[in-house]
């Protein structure tokens, strides 16, 4: 940005619809509208990753996946990738808030009914776009990997799960990966499906000459994938759980500081790999997002360490 703008913050859950959480469709296209004919430039977001704990967008599961729960029936319906029928006997939902337990329940039936749907009468473009996709987003082989464990796992965190299978130890891993085969490629087709529509979009506010401002949160919940398959940069235990943990010090907003628990980095071993891992997390950051801000920036330069004990 070389000039002043103006924006609106405005998450997509947010949006007002009948399927009880804000979502990628044709809502989310009259915000656009709207945003542009108030004479704005920007659109502010939070992070769009698969919420963990609380459903909070600052505690993903992944920092590379897409958050199924904003994926648009609607649009699934009028690209061939879920049936007519799917979406009779809708339930109420509450107008001035998300109900998130009901609505996980009622999308994940919804994108199940689309795999099933999708495995039996796909297009041969839309087999095409998907195989495209798999080739080139090589992160969904540990996150549909991750997301099939929390399911067989009745949602553990990963430290929790057999030893093996936690520790990523190569002959349990591939045995696992061999058993949960068909959950892994689900989990892979919903990814498609949500980078699909938000291509979309992003194409449309780009239409609309409005650009996208996103967050990049410095650390990563200790409960996701890129802990999981990246555990020698982070302080953790042979048990995979943080020897450290992210906070911040008393100051003018709390008394007694905060205590985030996010698993704090190994700098030394991120310089040694020339920090490919941060290059890879802004790359993936930049598919989200227009303009990215780092929240908080001085964290790379000086952070609160805090024991986990």
């Amino acid at each position: 940005m070389t000039t002043r703008n103006a924006g609106v913050l405005m998450h997509p859950t947010s949006l007002p619809g009948r399927y009880g959480i804000g979502d990628l469709g044709d809502e989310l296209i009259a915000f656009l509208d709207w945003a542009r004919t108030a004479g704005m430039q920007i659109w502010q977001l939070l992070p769009l990753n698969p919420p963990g704990y609380g459903n909070s967008p600052y505690g993903c599961h992944s920092s590379y996946a897409g958050n199924p729960l904003v994926i648009s029936p609607d649009r699934l319906v009028r690209d061939g990738l879920l049936p007519d029928e799917a979406l009779s006997g809708i339930p109420k939902f509450p107008d001035d808030r998300v109900d998130f337990d009901r609505v996980v329940e009622f999308k994940n039936d919804l994108l199940r009914q689309s795999w099933e749907h999708f495995s039996k009468h796909a297009r041969e473009d839309h087999r095409y776009a998907q195989r495209r996709f798999e080739e080139d987003n090589k992160w969904l082989d540990d996150w549909a990997a991750y997301a099939a464990l929390k399911k067989r796992h009745n949602e553990a965190r990963w430290t929790e799960w057999p030893r093996a299978v936690a520790m990523r130890e190569p002959a349990a891993l591939s045995a696992t990966k061999r058993e949960l085969a068909a959950e892994i490629s689900y989990h892979k087709y919903i990814q498609f499906l949500f980078f699909r529509q938000w291509a979309a979009i992003r194409e449309a506010a780009d239409a609309r000459e409005i650009e996208i401002l996103g967050d990049v949160p410095i650390y990563v919940a200790g409960d996701s994938a890129d802990v999981w398959a990246n555990r020698d940069l982070f302080q953790l235990d042979e048990n995979g759980e943080p020897t450290v943990v992210a906070g911040v010090p008393p100051d003018y907003f709390s008394e007694t500081g905060q205590r985030w628990g996010n698993p704090l980095y190994r700098w030394d071993v991120m310089r040694e790999r020339r920090y490919r891992w941060w290059i890879s997390r802004f790359r993936a950051a930049l598919r989200f997002a227009d303009i990215v801000r780092i929240d908080h920036f001085r964290g790379f330069s000086a952070y609160w360490e805090i024991p986990a004990s």
